[in-house]
């Protein structure tokens, strides 16, 4: 209940440190001390320090990637892919959600949950992505998933230039950063998600709804779907 807490108010305000979650915390009847909190934020995967949700944590013995994206005009869907996991609360436990946007479109390619920050389940939604299309350049943290050897050797085998976010600096991921609001606010906070199973097949419900119904604002009010269609087509 209370990383449930924690999340919902870390993603509607994301500079909140431990010392704040402590004060918002006891004004709603929570009382939790500073070191609980701070170890649940660890595993939850929540860095406050800078306004960044950083669940895959540094690989540090791996490669870094320098950021590619700084200035660089978004104008073509599969110019740009991104990747980041975050945290989905069940009715007992968690899981972790891992997604692949196109940048322009906003539109959803693959996604994969998870019970551990393995790398298989985000090699398993690249696999998925590709069977669909190359991105050119392919963005992602600086987690220990995405940096592992696996992973950039299948987006170098593909010819994908890799990018990978300065380290807590948020708006170098933003539109994932944004879909996991529209994840949160439109979906998870609205269920109570008994077992992964129950979150699969909800989660899968949404993010069809979000690719293919959902109009966006900065899209003219179109669907990642329809633009990625009519850019691919």
């Amino acid at each position: 209940m209370i990383m449930r807490r924690i999340d919902a108010l870390y993603v509607a305000h994301p500079f909140l440190g431990s010392r704040r979650l402590v004060e918002l915390l006891a004004r709603e009847g929570i009382a939790v001390n500073r070191k609980r909190i701070q170890r649940l934020m660890r595993l939850m995967g929540l860095e406050a320090i800078y306004p960044k949700r950083s669940l895959s944590r540094n690989g540090a013995a791996h490669r870094v990637y320098p950021y590619l994206l700084r200035d660089v005009p978004i104008t073509r869907a599969n110019q740009v892919w991104a990747t980041d996991i975050t945290y989905i609360p069940l009715r007992r436990g968690f899981l972790y959600l891992v997604a692949i946007l196109d940048w322009f479109s906003r539109y959803v390619l693959a996604w994969r949950l998870s019970n551990s920050l393995e790398v298989a389940f985000c090699l398993e939604a690249l696999e998925e992505a590709l069977k669909q299309a190359t991105p050119e350049i392919f963005n992602s943290d600086q987690g220990v998933q995405f940096t592992s050897e696996p992973f950039t050797r299948r987006l170098t085998e593909a010819g994908i230039r890799i990018s990978m976010d300065g380290r807590g600096r948020v708006f170098d991921n933003i539109f994932t950063e944004r879909l996991w609001r529209s994840v949160k606010y439109e979906e998870v906070y609205l269920q109570a998600y008994e077992d992964g199973w129950v979150a699969d097949q909800s989660l899968g419900r949404y993010f069809a709804f979000y690719n293919t119904r959902r109009p966006h604002q900065a899209l003219e009010y179109q669907t990642p779907a329809e633009v990625y269609r009519a850019e691919v087509a």
